[in-house]
């Protein structure tokens, strides 16, 4: 398939739109129902259409589930699952814009673990872009000024969390194709999220049903979308437009949730973000200079 950037870049500007109108109806239904109940339901969905997709892209699903590291394909897919499920919690302790605020700082996590994880150099530019990056995380948590939060450290585990699978999914990339990367995210969190979710299994009302069938095809059309944006640009070239999620979070999270932006909020994630996105940068000059 023939590149096309500019829209390559729509596409992740919608998919980022989209999945912030996820977070806020997470957010809502987490509020009145238990979290992992939620994410299960969720996933059912979301398995669902990874087994379509798997199926039309391999041929059958057999040939999208070989793998030969099955053991790091489950972990991988437990591990999102459960980061989605702290990130949820997250919504419902600190709000849209400080969770989403403070979960900026992930590809600063990427890239300061891909070191250890993955064996990779990091030059000192982006070591430096990683500490002011964390030094913004600092200015959104205040220490010092006011009584740190524990619910603060709810999103920062979720980037955690959310970083480490990445760097899973670049070392699963070695032997996996996409593909069946993405058949095991969807199928090993669907069974984990079985496994727990339905001890937790409790009545939703009418409205929330009507909310969660929302939640489900605002998940697999995000999830779509990010399939073609991957296949019609580089993930160099759209991944900074990734940010934009924090930005429509925050919109929604003013305009329907009821948030405010505190000042030390805004100026920590541009902070977080100008980090992030210098470090995306770096790691883009880097890929070209060594092709």
């Amino acid at each position: 398939m023939q590149t096309n950037t500019r829209l390559g870049i729509m596409l992740m500007i919608l998919t980022t739109f989209i999945f912030a109108i996820q977070d806020g109806i997470s957010q809502h239904l987490a509020a009145n129902n238990n979290v992992v109940m939620i994410v299960m339901i969720r996933y059912w969905f979301f398995a669902a259409f990874v087994i379509a997709i798997a199926r039309r892209q391999s041929g059958s699903i057999r040939a999208a589930a070989r793998t030969r590291q099955p053991v790091l394909q489950i972990a991988r897919g437990t591990l999102l699952a459960l980061e989605i499920c702290v990130m949820v919690t997250a919504f419902v302790y600190l709000g849209l814009v400080e969770s989403h605020a403070i979960f900026a700082c992930y590809p600063l996590l990427i890239a300061a673990l891909s070191g250890p994880v993955l064996g990779e150099t990091v030059g000192w530019r982006r070591w430096v872009a990683i500490g002011i990056g964390f030094i913004g995380v600092l200015v959104i948590l205040q220490p010092g000024f006011a009584v740190f939060s524990p619910a603060a450290a709810i999103p920062l585990a979720s980037a955690f969390m959310f970083a480490l699978y990445g760097l899973l999914t670049r070392y699963a990339a070695r032997q996996d194709n996409t593909t069946t990367s993405f058949f095991w995210t969807g199928t090993s969190g669907a069974v984990v999220m079985t496994l727990v979710g339905i001890w937790f299994w409790e009545p939703m009302s009418a409205s929330d049903w009507r909310w969660m069938i929302t939640l489900c095809i605002t998940g697999a059309a995000a999830h779509w979308l990010l399939i073609k944006t991957y296949e019609v640009a580089e993930a160099s070239a759209v991944q900074p437009f990734a940010y934009l999620q924090l930005v429509f979070a925050s919109i929604i999270g003013v305009t329907l949730m009821g948030e405010t932006i505190r000042p030390n909020v805004a100026i920590g994630a541009a902070i977080v973000v100008g980090a992030g996105l210098f470090t995306l940068w770096r790691a883009r000059q880097k890929a070209a200079s060594s092709e």
